[in-house]
């Protein structure tokens, strides 16, 4: 075998980062080597940010985020279009 396939699945602790972290656990094969890492790290969300995560929970393979967890998180203009900042009449 050549190697390993590295999974990082960033978490922040909460419930559905758990079960993110099961689930890739549950379907990993021998060739992968998961490590679930936490965001409330300094270094692992300096990593995080390297990777260009910026919601979580996100895996990343072999140092590239996954497909499923591109999101690009809040954004501010947007959420100031959904009313966040306007006060109610």
């Amino acid at each position: 075998m050549a190697g390993k396939r590295r999974v990082e699945v960033s978490s922040a602790g909460c419930a559905l980062c758990e079960e993110a972290i099961a689930t890739v656990r549950r379907i990993a094969c021998s060739s992968c080597e998961v490590e679930a890492l936490d965001m409330r790290d300094p270094a692992v969300a300096a990593r995080a940010k390297s990777l260009g995560i910026r919601t979580v929970p996100a895996i990343a393979i072999d140092g590239r985020l996954a497909p499923c967890c591109t999101g690009a998180g809040p954004d501010e203009a947007a959420l100031r279009a959904a009313g966040i900042g306007t006060p109610l009449p």
